[in-house]
């Protein structure tokens, strides 16, 4: 199916016809089916002058391909058609609601198409003045004065940037060069760090290299499909098509299993659907792996664990990633109870981040690490140390964690009867078990979005390795990404604060020599210190460390938890300079004080990097609207406007490290202390190698406003018109990013051969792509690292020398052990959350998203079907839950934590039906701003939130 958007087009078809011709036609096609010559005909009558280019959804992680119909030359060109591709080998052919819409969102009535400043009667800046027009100079005048005032005052701690996985792979390789390279700053972290972080240390800390071992075929080999605290069927419904699919072509071998906190759609394909209280994952998994090892050693299999893996643990007393005391905005401390700008309700969560007391829940699970019921535990700042410990300290870990102990603090649904929950599990558990059954564990948000994320990742290839259903068609612990390049942009480019491209990462003095060589700055240039993670920048804004941010490709201030706090320190810290560039004003773009206009997903080229490492390309389809432009082109123009004089020379951190000046190093590889970093970092002698030509593949016959301008004749930012760069920047920035991977493990193709394809997964080698990695078979790396005879290796380098322990302290005694090529199973206890429901605040809330509409909903929103469809974000309550508080569906009721409150509506019906206890709330909508009411507690290893469970109450307006 394809759906035409563009009205008052002069069609010689009704609407009627076009919908039984050319979209009949298109899906007709899609499925292989033979179409009668007349409706060919029709078909072809009504896309005459279209022109269809493949290009990759603007949405979710799943990376599907969709074909683009544009018609009108210049100014006049514009999107008409969107369909599935049928090429497309990850959705082929099918789109989810979204898809069909990634047109639309371009084309809202309250579209940015100009830069707002906020000024005075004057025409001053004004931080409390009103929004308005002004040039893009006028908008670079004012960015390049704040920068230089917090380059000044803070040094490049003071310059932050909201990055997102929503940024082009060129896009956010711009951007980091000029934190990073330029500005010498680490403060760039994506908002991919909610959705991700916890599954990147998870593959850090097992495999020692970042993202999936499988891919999406698995889903059509396995077996059995088990889905862990995800809605596949509304957050990546084309991928659940798949597995609906599966499980349709043989229904009694094929089992779905779903474990959530709540029903929803997903759990409606499932033989067996595992309704868990929140947190207690953790229990799940443990109680899969103690299975194997006590009940069903058989199930083991040795041979590969002796060749491939060691076991590992690490302290347990990490704290939940909260605000420390000492902290600017936790002091004074006060005989209240409450904390420099932190009320006594919020101290009283945010004390267990320096203490807290074990519980009976969690007391069982901690007692092999030497805890018992009621001690005091002291945190300390989380960490990612761990230690080798041996297969017997490994099964000790597990020993608490039998059916009748797990099943008591799991059971999520206070009305199932224990015995059928019991019978569930032990069903679950049989499937991991099963000799000859594949099996393929999914997981997103639940997993991610926890205080105990990147343990809870860890777990899962625990029980997958210990039966050697890991890194194999149909096998596998699989971690599913939310945003269409959290993998390509935000780990793969490195634009988290401490990651650098292909792996490397800022504190390791080897790998700054590497990027600094291959951008071609003098050495000691980067910063090795990289902390100042997404909610950090914003803690950093509210103590006054940050002085300049810039929101790029997200709506930072209404996708963080605890916004209540943010949103107040963006319009009351005097001196913050705060910048959005984005399509449309969103929340961020009013608490701003300056908005630029970005050009939006087909507005210029791009490439995104999905969850199965696809990496894939698309061409400029049509101009921007008004004068928006590219966030590369922001950056680059940016770039402009500093020089070697300006920003290499001495800094001073806060934690009292000294960035060298290195301004001579500069001077004697030939720069000027006036050479500009735009100079240095992006119109160099090897990017004006990559020359313009329009009479060739792939640039002939498509727009390029950043290299060549356009028909609009923006004025930018020099007042001048903009003619374009006059070089293929897209071209330059994607092969010199791609060469840091290149023989290392993330190989990428060249630049012209993602033009002609549906995308390649990495690592390519030779041309191929690959499929499975770290398996003999399929992933030639394997013989590269560990010889021609290796079934497998992972050989990813990260934390591969380690000391030996128990499970409470290594022996650093005898000295650390080469992991080469090899993985680790890590012991892992449950933990209670720092925040439950308690007398006061009793039940639990969980936010997340609907089929509908894409985060904050500042595009989606924008289109008319997708907002009729869901105009508003309800609360999810079960019937009971409601009766109790004397609510009724379609009532009006406050939602209320510790840290602020939001009016929602009550829906019981629907959807989402969570059990009695917990309630359910999309974040999508700015009028339901339920962030002010989540707590930004994250996990202190991936620094990655806990959006999925803090305690509420709940009562009539």
């Amino acid at each position: 199916m394809s759906f035409k958007f563009q009205k008052g087009e002069n069609m010689a078809l009704s609407r009627r016809d076009f919908l039984k011709s050319s979209a009949a036609a298109s899906a007709a096609a899609a499925i292989g089916m033979s179409i009668p010559s007349e409706v060919e005909a029709a078909a072809s009558q009504a896309e005459a002058g279209w022109r269809w280019d493949k290009a990759a959804c603007r949405f979710c992680g799943t990376g599907c391909g969709i074909m683009l119909a544009t018609k009108g030359e210049g100014l006049n060109r514009r999107i008409v058609a969107v369909k599935g591709d049928p090429a497309a080998p990850v959705n082929r052919g099918l789109n989810c609601i979204k898809g069909y819409f990634n047109a639309k969102i371009m084309y809202g009535a309250d579209r940015l198409t100009q830069p707002l400043l906020r000024v005075n009667d004057k025409g001053e800046f004004d931080k409390y003045g009103k929004f308005k027009p002004v040039s893009w100079k006028r908008a670079f005048d004012e960015m390049e004065k704040h920068i230089r005032y917090a380059l000044k005052e803070k040094g490049p701690e003071g310059v932050a940037v909201f990055g997102s996985g929503q940024y082009t792979i060129t896009e956010g390789y711009a951007a980091q060069k000029m934190m990073k390279g330029g500005f010498r700053s680490n403060a760039i972290d994506p908002n991919a760090r909610h959705c991700m972080a916890s599954a990147v240390v998870g593959f850090y800390q097992t495999f020692g290299i970042d993202e999936p071992s499988g891919c999406y075929d698995d889903i059509e080999l396995t077996d059995t499909i088990i889905v862990w605290g995800s809605n596949m069927a509304e957050m990546h419904p084309i991928l659940w098509s798949r597995c609906t699919d599966r499980k349709l072509s043989d229904p009694n071998r094929v089992k779905v299993i779903s474990i959530q906190t709540y029903t929803h759609r997903t759990c409606d394909l499932a033989d067996d659907v595992i309704i868990f209280r929140p947190q207690t994952d953790l229990l799940l998994w443990n109680y899969v792996a103690r299975e194997i090892v006590y009940n069903h050693p058989e199930a083991i299999d040795w041979d590969f664990l002796k060749k491939h893996i060691v076991f590992a643990a690490g302290p347990v007393n990490i704290g939940y990633g909260m605000r420390r005391r000492g902290e600017k905005s936790l002091t004074p401390v006060r005989s209240d109870g409450s904390a420099g700008l932190y009320s006594a309700k919020e101290m009283q969560i945010i004390s267990k981040e320096m203490a807290k007391k074990v519980s009976p829940l969690e007391a069982p699970a901690l007692k092999p690490y030497g805890y018992e019921e009621g001690q005091v535990m002291k945190n300390r700042a989380g960490t990612l140390a761990h230690w080798m410990i041996s297969f017997e300290e490994y099964k000790k870990s597990l020993e608490p964690y039998t059916l009748d102990y797990v099943a008591k603090v799991s059971k999520g649904d206070p009305d199932e009867d224990m015995e059928s929950f019991k019978a569930k599990l032990k069903r679950m558990a049989g499937y991991y078990i099963e000799k000859n059954r594949k099996i393929v564990s999914f997981w997103t948000m639940g997993m991610n979005q926890h205080t105990r994320g990147s343990w809870d990742n860890t777990l899962s290839y625990n029980v997958h390795f210990m039966v050697n259903k890991q890194a194999k068609p149909g096998n596998g612990a699989y971690s599913l990404t939310g945003q269409p390049s959290a993998c390509g942009t935000a780990r793969e480019v490195g634009t988290f604060c401490h990651r650098l491209p292909a792996d490397m990462m800022v504190k390791n003095p080897k790998h700054r020599k590497i990027v600094e060589k291959g951008w071609r700055i003098p050495e000691g240039t980067l910063n090795p210190v990289g902390n100042q993670h997404i909610v950090k920048i914003h803690r950093d804004i509210e103590d006054g460390v940050v002085k300049f941010a810039w929101v790029n490709v997200c709506n930072a201030y209404q996708d963080t938890a605890n916004a209540r706090h943010w949103l107040k320190a963006a319009r009351d810290m005097k001196d913050l300079f705060l910048v959005t560039s984005d399509g449309y004003p969103g929340i961020s773009a009013m608490v701003s004080d300056l908005v630029l206009p970005s050009a939006m997903i087909y507005e210029k080229w791009g490439a995104y990097g999905n969850a199965e490492r696809r990496s894939q390309w698309w061409r400029q389809q049509v101009l921007p609207v008004g004068h928006a432009m590219s966030d590369t082109w922001q950056w680059v123009e940016l770039s402009k406007r500093f020089t070697v004089d300006d920003v290499w020379g001495p800094y001073t951190l806060r934690n009292g490290k000294k960035l060298a000046d290195v301004r001579g190093k500069a001077r004697a590889m030939g720069y000027r202390g006036d050479t500009t970093m735009y100079e240095i970092l992006f119109a160099n002698d090897r990017a004006k190698s990559y020359k313009i030509d329009l009479t060739k593949f792939p640039q002939k016959g498509y727009q390029n406003s950043e290299c060549i301008g356009d028909e609009r004749n923006v004025v930018g930012s020099d007042g001048k018109v903009f003619k374009g760069y006059g070089f293929m920047l897209h071209q330059y920035l994607w092969e010199e990013y791609a060469n840091f991977g290149r023989g290392h493990g993330h190989d990428l193709a060249d630049f012209v051969t993602y033009q002609r394809v549906r995308g390649l997964r990495w690592p390519v080698v030779n041309g191929k792509e690959t499929l499975w990695r770290f398996n003999g078979k399929y992933d030639p790396y394997v013989k590269h690292f560990a010889g021609p005879d290796a079934d497998f290796a992972f050989y990813g380098p990260l934390a591969k020398k380690l000391f030996s322990g128990t499970l409470t302290k290594p022996n650093k005694a005898g000295g650390k052990t080469s992991l080469k090529n090899k993985a680790k199973i890590f012991a892992r206890p449950y933990m209670d959350p720092p925040e439950m429901p308690d007398n006061e605040y009793n039940i639990w809330l969980c936010t997340g998203r609907v089929l509908e509409h894409w985060h904050s909903g500042t595009m989606t929103m924008r289109v008319p079907e997708l907002f009729r469809a869901v105009p508003e974000a309800l609360c999810y309550m079960h019937p009971k839950t409601a009766e109790e508080r004397g609510l009724k569906r379609g009532d009006l009721a406050w939602i209320e934590s510790r840290r602020g409150k939001v009016k929602a509506r009550i829906e019981t019906r629907g959807r989402d039906r969570p059990p009695r206890g917990l309630v359910f709330v999309p974040w999508f909508d700015e009028k339901v701003l339920i962030n002010k009411v989540t707590l930004d507690a994250t996990c202190p290893m991936s620094k990655q939130t806990d959006y999925k469970k803090c305690a509420v109450k709940i009562y009539k307006v």
